[in-house]
Protein backbone atom coordinates (compact mmCIF):
# COMPACT_ATOMS: atom_id res chain seq x y z
CA UNK A 1 0.00 0.00 0.00
CA UNK A 2 1.35 3.19 -0.82
CA UNK A 3 1.49 6.23 2.15
CA UNK A 4 -1.29 8.41 1.98
CA UNK A 5 -0.70 12.55 0.81
CA UNK A 6 -1.03 15.06 2.88
CA UNK A 7 -4.02 17.25 2.40
CA UNK A 8 -3.66 20.82 0.55
CA UNK A 9 -3.57 23.84 3.16
CA UNK A 10 -6.15 26.36 3.16
CA UNK A 11 -5.96 30.16 3.81
CA UNK A 12 -7.16 31.05 7.64
CA UNK A 13 -8.56 34.90 7.11
CA UNK A 14 -9.41 37.21 10.20
CA UNK A 15 -12.33 36.75 11.78
CA UNK A 16 -12.45 33.32 10.74
CA UNK A 17 -11.84 31.22 13.97
CA UNK A 18 -13.27 30.75 17.24
CA UNK A 19 -10.57 30.35 19.73
CA UNK A 20 -10.26 28.17 22.73
CA UNK A 21 -8.17 28.92 26.12
CA UNK A 22 -8.15 25.92 28.29
CA UNK A 23 -6.72 26.81 31.98
CA UNK A 24 -5.16 23.22 32.05
CA UNK A 25 -2.41 21.81 32.69
CA UNK A 26 -1.01 19.38 29.99
CA UNK A 27 1.33 16.03 29.78
CA UNK A 28 2.70 16.55 26.37
CA UNK A 29 2.03 18.21 22.87
CA UNK A 30 1.71 16.25 19.50
CA UNK A 31 3.98 16.31 16.80
CA UNK A 32 2.94 18.62 13.52
CA UNK A 33 1.50 16.80 10.53
CA UNK A 34 3.02 15.87 7.37
CA UNK A 35 0.92 18.02 4.80
CA UNK A 36 2.12 20.55 1.68
CA UNK A 37 3.08 24.12 2.67
CA UNK A 38 0.92 25.96 4.14
CA UNK A 39 -0.28 29.12 4.22
CA UNK A 40 0.74 32.93 6.14
CA UNK A 41 -1.99 34.65 8.24
CA UNK A 42 -2.23 37.24 10.89
CA UNK A 43 -2.02 35.94 14.57
CA UNK A 44 -5.46 36.50 16.44
CA UNK A 45 -5.97 36.52 19.87
CA UNK A 46 -9.84 36.34 21.61
CA UNK A 47 -9.31 34.53 24.53
CA UNK A 48 -12.69 32.16 26.02
CA UNK A 49 -13.44 30.76 29.45
CA UNK A 50 -15.70 27.83 28.40
CA UNK A 51 -12.65 25.54 26.48
CA UNK A 52 -12.12 23.20 29.80
CA UNK A 53 -15.91 22.79 29.89
CA UNK A 54 -16.31 21.85 25.90
CA UNK A 55 -13.56 19.18 25.49
CA UNK A 56 -14.61 17.52 28.58
CA UNK A 57 -11.87 18.13 31.09
CA UNK A 58 -13.86 19.61 33.88
CA UNK A 59 -15.21 16.07 34.14
CA UNK A 60 -13.08 13.58 32.68
CA UNK A 61 -9.05 14.52 32.86
CA UNK A 62 -8.69 10.78 32.59
CA UNK A 63 -10.38 10.04 29.32
CA UNK A 64 -8.72 9.52 26.27
CA UNK A 65 -5.64 11.83 26.42
CA UNK A 66 -3.91 15.26 27.10
CA UNK A 67 -1.12 14.99 23.78
CA UNK A 68 -3.00 17.41 21.69
CA UNK A 69 -4.38 20.01 25.10
CA UNK A 70 -1.47 22.59 25.01
CA UNK A 71 -2.23 22.92 21.23
CA UNK A 72 -6.00 24.40 22.60
CA UNK A 73 -4.02 26.19 25.40
CA UNK A 74 -1.71 27.85 23.13
CA UNK A 75 -4.32 29.05 20.33
CA UNK A 76 -3.02 26.68 17.47
CA UNK A 77 -5.89 24.84 16.85
CA UNK A 78 -9.50 27.16 15.92
CA UNK A 79 -12.56 26.25 15.00
CA UNK A 80 -14.05 27.62 11.90
CA UNK A 81 -16.57 30.42 12.50
CA UNK A 82 -19.06 28.35 9.89
CA UNK A 83 -19.86 26.07 12.93
CA UNK A 84 -20.74 29.52 15.69
CA UNK A 85 -21.77 32.83 15.48
CA UNK A 86 -20.66 35.92 17.19
CA UNK A 87 -16.97 34.48 17.31
CA UNK A 88 -18.42 32.42 20.34
CA UNK A 89 -17.72 28.22 20.73
CA UNK A 90 -19.43 26.10 18.39
CA UNK A 91 -22.32 23.89 19.41
CA UNK A 92 -21.61 20.87 21.79
CA UNK A 93 -23.92 18.46 20.37
CA UNK A 94 -22.07 18.29 16.75
CA UNK A 95 -19.50 14.81 16.81
CA UNK A 96 -17.57 16.59 14.29
CA UNK A 97 -15.71 19.91 13.72
CA UNK A 98 -13.97 21.52 10.89
CA UNK A 99 -10.77 23.23 12.26
CA UNK A 100 -7.51 24.88 11.35
CA UNK A 101 -4.46 23.74 13.30
CA UNK A 102 -0.60 25.29 13.49
CA UNK A 103 2.48 24.64 14.84
CA UNK A 104 3.64 28.35 14.79
CA UNK A 105 0.15 30.62 15.12
CA UNK A 106 0.99 31.87 11.63
CA UNK A 107 0.72 28.86 9.34
CA UNK A 108 -2.04 26.67 9.43
CA UNK A 109 -4.19 23.41 8.03
CA UNK A 110 -7.81 21.76 8.11
CA UNK A 111 -8.21 19.27 10.62
CA UNK A 112 -11.47 17.47 12.24
CA UNK A 113 -12.24 17.25 15.80
CA UNK A 114 -13.80 14.51 16.74
CA UNK A 115 -16.09 13.50 19.35
CA UNK A 116 -15.38 9.80 20.94
CA UNK A 117 -19.01 9.29 22.24
CA UNK A 118 -22.18 11.40 21.79
CA UNK A 119 -22.84 14.58 24.45
CA UNK A 120 -25.75 12.62 25.23
CA UNK A 121 -23.59 8.93 25.23
CA UNK A 122 -21.15 11.22 27.74
CA UNK A 123 -23.82 12.32 30.27
CA UNK A 124 -25.56 8.51 30.83
CA UNK A 125 -22.20 7.24 31.04
CA UNK A 126 -21.36 9.85 33.28
CA UNK A 127 -24.77 8.73 35.85
CA UNK A 128 -23.92 5.28 35.18
CA UNK A 129 -20.30 5.77 36.93
CA UNK A 130 -21.77 7.52 39.98
CA UNK A 131 -25.07 5.41 40.14
CA UNK A 132 -21.90 2.71 40.49
CA UNK A 133 -20.43 3.87 43.32
CA UNK A 134 -24.07 5.23 44.84
CA UNK A 135 -22.62 8.08 44.56
CA UNK A 136 -24.76 11.59 43.74
CA UNK A 137 -25.19 13.11 40.44
CA UNK A 138 -22.12 14.30 39.80
CA UNK A 139 -18.64 12.62 41.20
CA UNK A 140 -15.00 11.93 40.69
CA UNK A 141 -15.07 10.06 37.50
CA UNK A 142 -11.44 9.24 37.35
CA UNK A 143 -11.77 8.06 41.44
CA UNK A 144 -14.72 5.57 40.91
CA UNK A 145 -13.09 3.98 37.40
CA UNK A 146 -9.27 3.01 39.80
CA UNK A 147 -11.60 1.38 42.24
CA UNK A 148 -12.96 -1.20 39.69
CA UNK A 149 -12.28 -4.81 39.63
CA UNK A 150 -11.29 -4.62 35.97
CA UNK A 151 -8.36 -1.35 36.66
CA UNK A 152 -7.41 -3.29 39.18
CA UNK A 153 -6.29 -6.17 37.67
CA UNK A 154 -4.62 -3.35 34.48
CA UNK A 155 -2.43 -1.95 37.86
CA UNK A 156 -1.03 -5.46 38.44
CA UNK A 157 -0.39 -5.73 34.77
CA UNK A 158 3.27 -5.79 33.05
CA UNK A 159 1.81 -7.02 30.00
CA UNK A 160 -1.88 -5.98 28.03
CA UNK A 161 -3.09 -9.82 27.54
CA UNK A 162 -6.70 -10.84 25.93
CA UNK A 163 -8.06 -11.36 29.28
CA UNK A 164 -8.13 -7.88 30.45
CA UNK A 165 -10.55 -6.78 27.27
CA UNK A 166 -12.71 -9.45 27.46
CA UNK A 167 -16.43 -7.96 28.02
CA UNK A 168 -15.39 -4.62 26.53
CA UNK A 169 -18.38 -3.43 23.34
CA UNK A 170 -16.01 -2.36 20.92
CA UNK A 171 -15.54 -4.37 17.44
CA UNK A 172 -11.87 -3.97 17.52
CA UNK A 173 -11.47 -6.21 20.71
CA UNK A 174 -13.99 -8.83 19.76
CA UNK A 175 -11.13 -11.37 18.68
CA UNK A 176 -8.39 -10.26 19.87
CA UNK A 177 -4.70 -11.90 19.97
CA UNK A 178 -1.36 -11.22 21.58
CA UNK A 179 0.22 -9.64 18.77
CA UNK A 180 -2.25 -7.06 18.06
CA UNK A 181 -2.89 -6.01 21.67
CA UNK A 182 1.24 -5.80 21.96
CA UNK A 183 0.68 -3.35 18.78
CA UNK A 184 -1.78 -1.32 20.91
CA UNK A 185 0.81 -0.94 23.79
CA UNK A 186 4.12 -0.47 21.65
CA UNK A 187 2.42 2.53 19.47
CA UNK A 188 0.15 3.87 21.60
CA UNK A 189 0.59 7.55 21.26
CA UNK A 190 -0.56 8.77 24.79
CA UNK A 191 2.46 7.90 26.04
CA UNK A 192 6.24 8.07 25.46
CA UNK A 193 7.04 5.63 23.49
CA UNK A 194 9.68 3.20 24.74
CA UNK A 195 8.73 0.64 21.75
CA UNK A 196 7.99 -2.28 24.25
CA UNK A 197 5.06 -4.54 24.49
CA UNK A 198 4.96 -4.36 28.25
CA UNK A 199 2.98 -1.37 30.08
CA UNK A 200 6.34 -0.62 32.59
CA UNK A 201 6.52 2.84 31.24
CA UNK A 202 2.62 3.48 31.52
CA UNK A 203 1.59 5.23 34.55
CA UNK A 204 -1.80 4.42 36.39
CA UNK A 205 -3.59 7.26 34.80
CA UNK A 206 -1.85 6.10 31.28
CA UNK A 207 -3.79 2.93 31.58
CA UNK A 208 -6.68 3.97 32.64
CA UNK A 209 -6.95 6.52 29.80
CA UNK A 210 -5.95 3.48 27.15
CA UNK A 211 -8.63 1.69 29.24
CA UNK A 212 -11.50 4.27 29.06
CA UNK A 213 -10.64 5.19 25.29
CA UNK A 214 -10.76 0.82 24.16
CA UNK A 215 -14.24 0.53 26.43
CA UNK A 216 -16.17 3.88 24.69
CA UNK A 217 -14.74 3.91 20.73
CA UNK A 218 -11.48 2.44 19.62
CA UNK A 219 -11.53 4.63 16.98
CA UNK A 220 -8.15 6.50 17.82
CA UNK A 221 -6.29 3.40 18.54
CA UNK A 222 -6.78 2.11 15.05
CA UNK A 223 -5.63 5.31 13.91
CA UNK A 224 -2.70 4.75 16.23
CA UNK A 225 -1.26 1.22 15.89
CA UNK A 226 -2.01 1.60 11.76
CA UNK A 227 -0.97 4.87 10.45
CA UNK A 228 -1.64 6.47 6.95
CA UNK A 229 2.43 6.66 7.11
CA UNK A 230 2.93 2.95 6.54
CA UNK A 231 0.05 3.17 4.52
CA UNK A 232 -2.94 1.90 5.94
CA UNK A 233 -5.92 3.47 4.41
CA UNK A 234 -6.69 5.88 8.03
CA UNK A 235 -6.04 9.74 8.66
CA UNK A 236 -3.61 10.85 10.44
CA UNK A 237 -3.63 10.63 14.49
CA UNK A 238 -2.83 14.50 15.81
CA UNK A 239 -3.76 13.97 19.11
CA UNK A 240 -5.95 13.61 22.29
CA UNK A 241 -7.63 16.17 24.58
CA UNK A 242 -10.44 15.28 26.92
CA UNK A 243 -13.47 13.86 25.01
CA UNK A 244 -12.29 14.64 21.81
CA UNK A 245 -9.41 13.35 19.16
CA UNK A 246 -8.05 15.76 16.28
CA UNK A 247 -7.28 14.04 13.00
CA UNK A 248 -6.69 14.90 8.97
CA UNK A 249 -9.17 16.43 7.56
CA UNK A 250 -11.75 14.93 5.08
CA UNK A 251 -14.90 15.01 3.72
CA UNK A 252 -17.72 12.28 4.09
CA UNK A 253 -18.66 10.18 1.16
CA UNK A 254 -21.85 11.29 1.53
CA UNK A 255 -21.09 14.46 0.02
CA UNK A 256 -19.96 13.25 -3.60
CA UNK A 257 -23.05 11.20 -4.23
CA UNK A 258 -23.85 13.77 -6.85
CA UNK A 259 -20.44 13.25 -8.13
CA UNK A 260 -19.56 13.57 -11.87
CA UNK A 261 -19.21 10.29 -13.61
CA UNK A 262 -15.23 10.23 -13.62
CA UNK A 263 -15.33 10.90 -10.02
CA UNK A 264 -17.69 8.68 -9.22
CA UNK A 265 -15.76 6.03 -10.64
CA UNK A 266 -12.73 7.06 -9.23
CA UNK A 267 -14.00 6.58 -5.49
CA UNK A 268 -15.77 3.24 -5.90
CA UNK A 269 -12.51 2.28 -7.43
CA UNK A 270 -10.30 3.17 -4.60
CA UNK A 271 -13.51 2.09 -1.67
CA UNK A 272 -13.00 -1.60 -3.50
CA UNK A 273 -9.25 -1.47 -3.07
CA UNK A 274 -10.12 -0.14 0.20
CA UNK A 275 -11.40 -3.16 1.22
CA UNK A 276 -9.19 -5.75 -0.92
CA UNK A 277 -6.23 -4.02 1.73
CA UNK A 278 -8.21 -4.22 4.57
CA UNK A 279 -8.54 -8.39 3.76
CA UNK A 280 -5.21 -8.70 2.28
CA UNK A 281 -2.25 -7.05 3.75
CA UNK A 282 1.33 -7.93 4.42
CA UNK A 283 0.59 -7.79 8.25
CA UNK A 284 -1.96 -10.38 8.13
CA UNK A 285 -4.43 -9.16 9.79
CA UNK A 286 -7.90 -9.29 8.12
CA UNK A 287 -10.17 -6.06 8.99
CA UNK A 288 -13.82 -5.88 8.85
CA UNK A 289 -17.45 -3.50 9.11
CA UNK A 290 -19.66 -4.59 11.32
CA UNK A 291 -21.99 -1.90 9.56
CA UNK A 292 -21.23 0.58 7.13
CA UNK A 293 -22.76 3.94 6.18
CA UNK A 294 -20.93 6.86 3.88
CA UNK A 295 -20.14 8.75 7.07
CA UNK A 296 -17.31 6.29 7.64
CA UNK A 297 -15.37 7.13 4.67
CA UNK A 298 -13.83 10.41 3.96
CA UNK A 299 -12.18 12.59 0.73
CA UNK A 300 -8.72 14.34 0.96
CA UNK A 301 -8.29 17.52 -0.86
CA UNK A 302 -6.21 15.75 -2.96
CA UNK A 303 -8.71 13.48 -3.91
CA UNK A 304 -7.65 10.05 -1.76
CA UNK A 305 -10.25 7.94 0.05
CA UNK A 306 -9.63 7.05 3.47
CA UNK A 307 -11.76 5.36 6.56
CA UNK A 308 -12.85 8.27 8.04
CA UNK A 309 -14.45 6.42 10.84
CA UNK A 310 -13.02 3.24 11.95
CA UNK A 311 -15.37 2.60 15.29
CA UNK A 312 -17.15 -0.35 13.35
CA UNK A 313 -14.06 -2.24 12.52
CA UNK A 314 -13.35 -5.28 13.94
CA UNK A 315 -9.63 -6.78 13.65
CA UNK A 316 -9.07 -10.48 13.33
CA UNK A 317 -4.98 -11.80 13.35
CA UNK A 318 -4.92 -14.35 10.43
CA UNK A 319 -1.14 -15.33 11.56
CA UNK A 320 -1.74 -16.25 15.05
CA UNK A 321 -5.78 -16.42 15.34
CA UNK A 322 -7.80 -15.04 18.55
CA UNK A 323 -7.77 -16.08 21.93
CA UNK A 324 -11.12 -17.87 22.37
CA UNK A 325 -13.95 -15.44 24.67
CA UNK A 326 -16.39 -16.08 26.66
CA UNK A 327 -19.66 -14.77 26.16
CA UNK A 328 -20.10 -11.18 26.08
CA UNK A 329 -22.94 -11.32 29.40
CA UNK A 330 -20.57 -13.39 31.06
CA UNK A 331 -18.01 -10.16 31.60
CA UNK A 332 -19.83 -7.68 31.25
CA UNK A 333 -18.57 -5.20 34.23
CA UNK A 334 -18.82 -0.91 34.25
CA UNK A 335 -16.75 -0.65 31.23
CA UNK A 336 -19.06 -2.82 29.25
CA UNK A 337 -21.54 -0.52 29.74
CA UNK A 338 -20.32 3.13 29.20
CA UNK A 339 -21.87 4.42 25.97
CA UNK A 340 -23.03 0.76 24.42
CA UNK A 341 -25.92 -0.57 27.13
CA UNK A 342 -25.20 -3.64 28.55
CA UNK A 343 -27.28 -5.59 26.70
CA UNK A 344 -24.89 -8.42 24.78
CA UNK A 345 -24.46 -7.87 20.84
CA UNK A 346 -25.24 -10.74 18.48
CA UNK A 347 -21.71 -11.16 17.03
CA UNK A 348 -20.69 -14.16 14.56
CA UNK A 349 -17.89 -16.42 16.24
CA UNK A 350 -14.66 -14.88 15.01
CA UNK A 351 -13.95 -18.21 12.95
CA UNK A 352 -16.98 -17.70 11.02
CA UNK A 353 -16.69 -13.89 9.47
CA UNK A 354 -16.62 -14.63 5.65
CA UNK A 355 -14.07 -12.63 3.35
CA UNK A 356 -16.53 -11.59 1.37
CA UNK A 357 -18.69 -9.77 5.07
CA UNK A 358 -17.34 -6.06 4.40
CA UNK A 359 -17.55 -6.46 0.49
CA UNK A 360 -21.02 -7.25 1.08
CA UNK A 361 -22.27 -4.85 3.21
CA UNK A 362 -20.27 -1.74 0.41
CA UNK A 363 -22.07 -3.08 -2.37
CA UNK A 364 -25.61 -3.26 -1.03
CA UNK A 365 -25.22 0.38 0.82
CA UNK A 366 -22.58 2.56 -0.82
CA UNK A 367 -21.54 1.83 -3.82
CA UNK A 368 -25.23 2.05 -5.42
CA UNK A 369 -25.52 5.78 -4.53
CA UNK A 370 -22.47 6.53 -6.11
CA UNK A 371 -22.81 4.62 -9.56
CA UNK A 372 -25.92 4.17 -10.35
CA UNK A 373 -27.95 5.54 -13.12
CA UNK A 374 -24.42 8.04 -13.78
CA UNK A 375 -22.86 6.16 -17.11
CA UNK A 376 -23.88 5.35 -20.81
CA UNK A 377 -26.26 2.26 -20.95
CA UNK A 378 -23.87 -1.14 -21.99
CA UNK A 379 -21.49 0.60 -19.11
CA UNK A 380 -23.95 1.54 -16.32
CA UNK A 381 -25.54 -2.27 -17.08
CA UNK A 382 -22.53 -3.84 -16.67
CA UNK A 383 -21.77 -1.78 -13.10
CA UNK A 384 -25.60 -2.57 -12.20
CA UNK A 385 -24.55 -6.65 -12.90
CA UNK A 386 -21.65 -6.80 -11.47
CA UNK A 387 -23.21 -4.68 -8.24
CA UNK A 388 -26.18 -7.52 -7.84
CA UNK A 389 -23.66 -10.01 -7.46
CA UNK A 390 -20.95 -8.48 -5.31
CA UNK A 391 -23.85 -7.72 -2.92
CA UNK A 392 -25.08 -11.40 -2.42
CA UNK A 393 -25.15 -12.42 0.80
CA UNK A 394 -25.95 -16.18 -0.05
CA UNK A 395 -23.57 -16.37 -2.76
CA UNK A 396 -19.79 -17.51 -1.88
CA UNK A 397 -17.00 -15.89 -0.86
CA UNK A 398 -15.27 -16.39 -4.46
CA UNK A 399 -18.25 -15.01 -6.53
CA UNK A 400 -18.50 -11.75 -4.54
CA UNK A 401 -15.11 -11.08 -4.65
CA UNK A 402 -15.01 -12.09 -8.44
CA UNK A 403 -17.87 -9.49 -9.12
CA UNK A 404 -15.99 -7.08 -6.54
CA UNK A 405 -13.16 -7.77 -9.02
CA UNK A 406 -14.75 -7.41 -12.38
CA UNK A 407 -16.72 -3.79 -11.41
CA UNK A 408 -13.16 -2.49 -10.56
CA UNK A 409 -11.58 -3.60 -14.60
CA UNK A 410 -15.11 -1.98 -15.17
CA UNK A 411 -14.07 0.97 -13.47
CA UNK A 412 -11.15 1.33 -14.26
CA UNK A 413 -11.07 2.90 -17.87
CA UNK A 414 -13.83 5.46 -16.51
CA UNK A 415 -11.07 7.21 -14.76
CA UNK A 416 -9.63 10.10 -15.87
CA UNK A 417 -6.15 11.53 -15.15
CA UNK A 418 -6.19 15.15 -14.39
CA UNK A 419 -4.93 17.81 -11.41
CA UNK A 420 -8.47 16.72 -9.71
CA UNK A 421 -6.90 13.74 -8.73
CA UNK A 422 -3.46 15.25 -6.89
CA UNK A 423 -3.27 11.61 -5.01
CA UNK A 424 -2.55 10.13 -8.46
CA UNK A 425 -1.60 13.23 -11.00
CA UNK A 426 0.41 13.63 -12.71
CA UNK A 427 1.80 9.79 -12.35
CA UNK A 428 -1.22 8.39 -14.34
CA UNK A 429 0.03 10.74 -17.51
CA UNK A 430 2.93 8.09 -17.30
CA UNK A 431 2.14 4.62 -15.64
CA UNK A 432 -1.38 2.76 -16.43
CA UNK A 433 -1.02 1.77 -12.55
CA UNK A 434 -2.60 5.14 -11.75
Amino acid sequence: MDPQLGPEAVVLHPGWPALLLLGVSVLSCSSSPASPPPTLVPRIRISYNLGRTFLGLDKCNACIGTSICKKFFKEEIRFDNSLASDLELPPDDLPSYSANYSDDSKTWRPVEIFRLASKEQNEIADKRICASASAPKTCSIERILRKTGRFQKWLQAKRLTPDLVQGLPSPFLRCPSQRLLDRVVRRYAEVADAGSIFMEHFTDRDKLRLLYTLAVNAHPILLQIFPGAEGWPLPKYLGSCGRFLVSTNTRPLQEFYDAPPDQAADLAYQLLGVLESLRSNDLNYFFYFTHVDAAMFGIFSNGHLFIRDASALGVIDKLEGSQAIPRMEENQDLFSCLVSGCQAQLLPSCDNIPDKHSMVLVCQQLLPQLLQGKFPSPVQVEINSALAQCGQTILPDSEVLGAASRLKDILRPLRTCDPRFAYRYPDCKYNDRF
